[in-house]
């Protein structure tokens, strides 16, 4: 059967040449799921298929005939990773299922089949896309940085602001490449305005997703409790909600509005709830808890970041004792004053304890005379 199945692919080779091919068709995989190359035929018996991909050589992707599949020669980087729907290839279906797509599979890929009624060539162009998953940005000091992982092809990075302003946005991303051919794209600015909302945009050829920052502000909170905002225009509708302590520790999380929010074992005793816009009431936290709070909204197109710094006011119950220890003294004192103003000598006792008690204004009014007339 090796000899026959050589034969065929010398003879479909020379067909090629013949037989006009009927056009690449394209084809969009989505990086590390599944895809499928369509390739169909007319129905008949004695079915041979063959896939290669032309782009690395001739690679051999996947072959079937005498009603099964012959990957012997298959090349290493399809291994375990290539099928056809079996059941329908009497129904004239030889479409191949690659699964774990990585960007080297990217090309041109050549269906060939063979039936008693002829044979049949189609080239599928197959391209990759890693789209733009998630965006970050955050706020270290006035620099906002904004950073997205894992792209491809090599994404774009933009800047706006909100109102639109005159600062400068330059934009020099730094761009790397990681072992799988993926993309990392990172760009930092100086937030020169302070009240401006600072937007980043990463977008390639099927997606594009944008971050949005609104400035580190500053709160104080009591210790018994707080409530730390999160955005004054946007609700859960339709959005995630994550808040975030000094930019890494989980708080909590909620997929959605009607969704009960988890909470991480390190913060249940500090969170008490979560309003419908994302706001976060904490209490019975301490200088422990002092630091950068962050609240994301997310959805499939935008995220929307809010940092406050939250510092907390000690409270400390009324000091009684030094209350009682200050009147106490008032007392003893004015105990002391008057003794000595009763000692004192002098023909007028309430002049002299007025005198004692500096009122001045009153012993101008009363005096009397020590010898009078």
């Amino acid at each position: 059967m090796g000899v026959y199945c050589a034969l065929y692919l010398v003879v479909a080779s020379f067909l090629r040449i013949l037989t006009p091919a009927e056009g690449d068709a394209e084809v969009s995989c989505v990086f590390m799921e599944g895809c499928i190359l369509p390739c169909s035929f007319q129905v008949d018996t004695e079915v041979i298929i063959h896939w290669i991909q032309r782009t690395t050589g001739d690679a051999r992707v996947h072959s079937f005939y005498n009603n099964q599949d012959h990957l012997a020669l298959q090349d290493q980087s399809f291994k375990n990773r290539t099928s056809l729907f079996q059941d329908q290839i009497s129904g004239g279906n030889a479409s191949l299922q690659l699964s774990g797509v990585k960007i080297q599979d990217q090309g041109r890929y050549q269906c060939t089949t063979s039936t008693l009624s002829g044979n049949k060539e189609l080239i599928i162009n197959l391209k990759v896309d890693a789209p733009v998953d998630r965006v970050d940005i955050e706020q270290v000091e006035n620099r906002i940085t904004c950073s997205s992982e894992g792209i491809y092809p090599q994404p774009e990075l933009t800047w706006s602001t909100s109102p639109p302003s005159n600062v400068s946005l330059e934009n020099n991303p730094t761009v790397q490449q990681t072992e799988q051919l993926l993309y990392n794209i990172t760009s930092s600015l100086i937030a020169s305005v302070t009240d401006l909302v600072y937007s980043c945009t990463v977008s390639t050829r099927t997606n594009k997703r944008t971050a949005t920052l609104r400035q580190l502000s500053s709160i104080r909170g009591s210790s018994s409790g707080t409530t730390i905002p999160c955005t004054s225009n946007t609700s859960l509708t339709g959005f995630s909600l994550t808040w975030r302590f000094n930019h890494s520790q989980i708080i909590l999380n909620q997929t959605g509005a009607n969704v009960p929010y988890t909470v991480s074992e390190e913060w249940r005793q500090q969170v008490k709830s979560v309003s419908e816009s994302g706001s976060l009431t904490l209490k019975d936290f301490s200088s422990d808890q002092e630091g950068i709070y962050t609240c994301e909204l997310s959805n499939a197109e935008e995220t929307y970041v809010t940092n406050t710094l939250l510092r907390v006011i000690k409270e400390s119950p009324t000091d009684v004792a030094g209350i009682v220890v200050g009147v106490v003294l008032g007392i003893i004192l004015v105990t002391i004053i008057a003794l000595y103003c009763k000692h004192k000598q002098g023909t007028n006792f309430l002049l002299q304890k007025l005198y004692c008690f500096n009122v001045t204004p009153l012993v101008n009014i009363y005096s009397v005379p020590n010898n009078p007339p």
